[in-house]
């Protein structure tokens, strides 16, 4: 009809929106026009239509489609192996080592907090003021 090919027809179509969609709010500012709260709400969640889903733990995952035998392994792959229980009482953040750096001091001062805490409480160590100190903090993440 035109001597266009539906890819070119497409294309320009393509183009047409993009440029009605991009170039809406210069042409509402030159005109004096603004578009109001709700129109430009409306316009995004029109645009955006997604939806998240709703959030799942690691192991409701992992038991989805159980008779896919790939997908399993690909889950695994990307998930990892799945503890069979999951102890609530360790917390997610186990700090496991405490080290007190200073230029002037002969050396490090480590504690080491995985073994028994009662140790380092009998343990006392000065810090003289008006010195440097940095503190190095090494732990460990649970997922």
């Amino acid at each position: 009809m035109l001597g266009l090919d539906v890819c070119e027809a497409g294309g320009q179509l393509l183009e047409l929106l993009w440029l009605a969609l991009c170039y809406r709010d210069i042409m509402a500012d030159k005109e004096g026009v603004t578009l109001s709260l709700e129109e430009e709400e409306e316009d995004a969640d029109v645009a955006l239509a997604y939806k998240t889903p709703e959030k799942k733990s690691l192991q409701e995952i992992q038991e989805l489609d159980p008779g896919d035998e790939s997908l399993r392994k690909y889950k695994q792959a990307l998930l990892g192996a799945i503890p069979a229980a999951v102890d609530a009482s360790v917390p997610n953040v186990q700090v496991t080592k405490l080290t007190l750096m200073c230029e002037q001091a002969p050396g490090p001062i480590t504690m080491d907090l995985t073994g028994d805490l009662e140790e380092l409480r009998g343990r006392a160590f000065v810090l003289k003021e008006g010195v440097d100190y940095r503190v190095k903090v090494s732990f460990k993440v649970r997922r």
